[in-house]
């Protein structure tokens, strides 16, 4: 793999849940804004693939507040169904861009698609960053050069 390529790899993760019962409403199919919480599953599951989870965002000195999200509901998932989450990191460059889909693990159809947009924010003053911490994307770059080992 060549090093343009290996720069524009995307990262991405997914997680398999099961849809619980607490999680849908009368009509067996998942209340809307328990998507929001399927995504962040697949949120964490990428950030740990780059070494950089909320824990490290933390004692690096950052927060990462979602200051946009986006959900597109296509099918509903239902009681009890296997579903894939699925998170792939579109944007790097001054913010974090994270698509994402859920599907349906037995019918493979897609049931939700969306998005999510993080910006850095320095934790001792508050203030918004305008670009991606060096911390953050020395993780991407490693992570993008050694892959899933």
């Amino acid at each position: 793999m060549s090093h343009k390529e290996c720069e524009q790899s995307p990262v991405t993760a997914s997680v398999v849940l099961r849809v619980p019962f607490y999680d849908v409403d009368s009509m067996d199919i998942v209340w809307h804004g328990h998507y929001l919480k399927y995504f962040e599953d697949a949120r964490c599951a990428l950030l740990d693939k780059i070494a950089y989870n909320y824990h490290a965002m933390r004692e690096s000195g950052y927060g990462f507040p979602v200051v946009d999200v986006r959900l597109k509901y296509v099918k509903p998932a239902t009681f009890n169904r296997a579903i894939r989450v699925e998170a792939t990191l579109s944007e790097s460059d001054v913010r974090l861009k994270i698509d994402y889909r859920i599907v349906d693990e037995e019918t493979a159809q897609v049931l939700t698609k969306g998005y999510s947009v993080q910006v850095a924010v320095a934790l001792d003053s508050g203030e918004m960053c305008f670009a991606l911490p060096d911390i953050l994307q020395q993780k991407l770059a490693r992570y993008r050069r050694e892959g899933d080992q």
